[in-house]
């Protein structure tokens, strides 16, 4: 659509790279519908998702209750996930009730699946453990599954540039010299 509107504007080939050139704008800056610092805290959350699991599932393993394996997850991993988890065990402590103080987390996408998981445990009756347990092996897989999807995007913007810069020279030296022979010849006759 871009490559239309420049080819429409400009003309030609030099319409074709401003239309790409702006087309590769608009991605960029549709890509980015979140400010830096609150994709960098989801990162973060989401890189410390599984440690603080194992780490819950291990303190409630031992006989701690769930307060104590919050409030040692959040100590143990500290940053913004620890904030979250420092604030609902303050909720706990205050009184509120389990369903509220992890229902909190939901708006936020990296820790809505914890979030569901223990409020589900807390309305059920389920052992928590085991609700840790399948989030943290479910967000090792994200995890997994998120670099290798980074790997494959870093390959297609590494060639993309590439691209553009052999292009109009495959153009003008390959095709434009093939072009301009037959022209000559069904010409010239």
């Amino acid at each position: 659509m871009a490559a239309a509107g420049g080819i429409a504007l400009i003309g030609g080939v030099p319409g074709v790279v401003c239309g790409a050139g702006a087309g590769g704008l608009v991605l960029v800056i549709g890509r980015r519908g979140q400010p830096g610092e609150v994709r960098r805290r989801q990162a973060r959350i989401t890189v410390d998702l599984p440690f603080a699991a194992d780490l819950m599932v291990a303190c409630l393993r031992a006989g701690q209750p769930v307060g104590a394996a919050v409030q040692a997850a959040a100590a143990g991993v500290g940053g913004p996930l620890g904030e979250r988890l420092t604030w609902v065990t303050g909720q706990l402590r205050l009184g509120a009730r389990p369903e509220d103080a992890w229902s909190a987390l939901e708006g936020d996408r990296p820790l809505a699946a914890m979030a569901r998981g223990m409020l589900r445990a807390a309305l059920s009756g389920a052992p928590v453990a085991d609700v840790l347990s399948r989030l943290a092996d479910d967000a090792r897989q994200d995890a997994r599954a998120a670099s290798s999807a980074a790997a494959r995007r870093v390959g297609v913007q590494v060639v993309a540039p590439l691209g553009l810069c052999f292009l109009p020279a495959f153009v003008l030296l390959g095709v434009v010299p093939v072009v301009a022979g037959l022209a000559g010849q069904v010409f010239g006759d």
